[in-house]
């Protein structure tokens, strides 16, 4: 056991795991269990171990425990734009994870996910010694990477590969939770402002409504598309006011439900009467729309958590079950919507 996985204060002397180990009252290899987070440590040695540490200032050292083990504890993440909220909102919850664990984190933007786009850049990473990888990647026409992938990989949002565990929020149940909301408020049916069809997450909530509809006999009116934008939803805002029947609409993201609320407030029609609308994300913003934003809450910090969770358990070597992971999200209720009036 080596104990040069210390750092300390400048200008004084580092702390050993040797030391750490004295103090606490117990081996060596006790301390490197605590370290490495290993479940076969009494919690009571656990917290002296812990003490110990902090009364020493004692902080392990990444680069030499990868060096120990073989591993550079750094995770590769393959993303498409990022721009886009949900992919950046994506990003922060795996970062904060992989913190969390002691991991780094590199990412690369993949313009064209193609499926040999999506192993190449995955096998890079292999190369710049990441120990895995994971996949956000919500198009319906990229590539999923599973075919000849020679490290672990976990998914984001990224289809329904049996090639890899993959992490998603059920986007489906989202889009029956708006619908159903604003059902029983009393609105005869629900109109659906969608995302663009080359996202999976867009056919998975159109999917939720329509259920939604179906299952109250309600009838199900044209449908719009916009590209998430909030520019798209103000222009499908213009388009739905020229209904003079509607009075409840479920957008896709909360985005473009800002667009729809420009056009509402541009032409003199109120919200949430005579339309009520529902968004879909829950962003940062979402709560200061005027009125505030109805939405489908993802919760992308348990997303990145899974995510994480199930990577790293594919680094140690166990066995993680293939397929969806569907993660539920929430309805959060502002003043967008009402009994129509």
């Amino acid at each position: 056991m080596s104990d040069n996985w210390v750092v300390a204060e400048s200008g004084t002397r580092a702390s050993t795991l040797s030391d750490v180990a004295k103090l606490a009252g117990v081996s060596t290899m006790t301390v490197s269990r605590v370290i490495n987070s290993h479940a076969k440590v009494a919690p009571a040695t656990r917290d002296r171990v812990h003490a110990a540490m902090e009364s020493l200032n004692y902080r392990p050292n990444l680069l030499a425990r990868g060096l120990a083990s073989g591993r550079s504890r750094s995770i590769g993440v393959l993303t498409v734009d990022t721009m886009l909220y949900g992919p950046r909102a994506a990003l922060r919850g795996i970062e904060r994870a992989a913190d969390a664990a002691g991991y780094s984190v590199t990412i690369t933007t993949l313009e064209n996910p193609t499926e040999t786009a999506v192993e190449a850049a995955a096998n890079l990473m292999r190369t710049r010694s990441c120990d895995g990888v994971v996949l956000v990647q919500p198009l319906i026409h990229g590539g999923s990477g599973g075919g000849s992938l020679a490290m672990p990989m976990v998914g984001m949002q990224a289809g329904s590969s049996d090639s890899f565990p993959n992490v998603s929020t059920d986007h489906r149940l989202g889009g029956r939770l708006a619908t159903e909301h604003l059902l029983g408020l009393g609105h005869t049916t629900v109109w659906h402002l969608a995302g663009p069809g080359a996202w999976r997450e867009s056919h998975e909530r159109i999917a939720g409504w329509r259920e939604a509809l179906a299952a109250a006999g309600a009838p199900e009116p044209p449908m719009l598309a916009g590209d998430w934008s909030a520019a798209s939803g103000y222009a499908m805002g213009l388009e739905l006011l020229k209904h003079p029947e509607v009075t409840a609409a479920f957008v896709a993201n909360d985005e473009m439900s800002l667009g729809v609320l420009h056009a509402m407030h541009e032409q003199g029609v109120g919200c949430p009467r005579p339309i009520s609308l529902v968004g879909f994300d829950d962003t940062p913003d979402s709560p200061f729309y005027f009125p505030g934003l109805t939405t489908v809450r993802q919760d992308f910090d348990a997303l990145g958590q899974r995510c994480v969770e199930l990577l790293l358990q594919l680094i140690e070597g166990e066995a993680v079950p293939k397929g969806m992971v569907n993660l539920p999200p929430a309805l959060v209720i502002r003043g967008s919507t009402a009994s129509p009036g």
